[in-house]
C-alpha cells in the first residue's frame, strides 16, 4: 500500500469518505493523503502530492520541511534542534487545539501531548488556499513556526486526521479520544444509513 501506486488508493479512499460523508480517521500518512486529496479535488491545486511519492510534483502540499520553497523562492529551513531525529520528528510533542473544534471537544482540552514518528509534513505554503476551500487545521505544533498536527472538514459528518500516532498513547482499558470519537461516529453512521 505504499509507493506512488499504493498511495493513490489511499487518496481514493479519502475522496470516497469525503464525498459520501463517511466517517474518516486518518493517522500520519492518512492525514497527508486527506490533505493531498482535498488540495487536488476541492482547493483546485492540480498536481498536489507529496515529495515522498513524487519528488518532482508541481504542488508539494506534503514535503520534508527542508524542501519547502516559499513563494519568493527562498528555501524553508528549521533550526537543528527542531528537526528531531535528523529528518524525523519523534516522540511526545505538544499540540495546540483550536477552541470549539471537534478535536478540542473530543479531548476536552486546548493542548495535548501526542507521540510522533514521521518525516514529511503538510507544507505551510499551501495552507491559505486549502483553508479557503473548507479544510480546517485544528491542531498545530507549538513551534515558533507551527506545523499541521490535525485537520478536520467542518462541513463533513466526522472527518478528522492527525499527523501523530494516537495508537501510541491508547490502551484497551482507556480508549483514546480519537478512536472513541471515530467508533461513535461510525456507529451513528451505520444506524442512520441502515436499510
Amino acid at each position: 500500500g505504499f509507493g506512488l501506486r499504493g498511495v493513490e488508493g489511499k487518496v481514493a479512499a479519502a475522496k470516497y469518505a469525503r464525498e459520501n460523508n463517511v466517517p474518516y480517521l486518518g493517522i500520519c500518512l492518512g492525514m497527508q493523503v486527506a490533505v493531498i486529496e482535498f488540495a487536488r479535488n476541492v482547493a483546485g491545486l492540480s498536481g498536489a502530492n507529496s515529495t515522498e511519492f513524487d519528488e518532482r510534483c508541481e504542488t508539494p502540499v506534503v514535503a520534508l520541511v527542508t524542501e519547502w520553497q516559499q513563494q519568493d523562492g527562498t528555501q524553508q529551513t528549521r533550526a537543528a534542534d527542531s528537526d528531531l531525529g535528523g529528518t524525523m520528528r519523534l516522540g511526545g510533542q505538544k499540540v495546540a487545539l483550536r477552541e470549539g473544534s471537534l478535536v478540542s471537544q473530543l479531548y476536552g482540552a486546548d493542548q495535548i501531548v501526542e507521540r510522533h514518528r514521521h518525516r514529511y509534513e503538510v507544507n505551510n505554503t499551501y495552507l491559505p488556499k486549502i483553508i479557503e476551500a473548507g479544510m480546517a487545521f485544528t491542531g498545530l505544533s507549538t513551534d515558533d513556526e507551527p506545523l499541521v498536527e490535525m485537520v478536520e472538514i467542518p462541513s463533513h459528518r466526522w472527518f478528522v486526521a492527525s499527523q501523530f500516532h494516537p495508537e501510541y498513547t491508547s490502551s484497551p482499558r482507556d480508549g483514546h479520544p480519537l478512536f472513541n470519537g471515530f467508533i461513535q461516529a461510525a456507529l451513528a453512521y451505520k444506524a442512520e444509513t441502515a436499510h
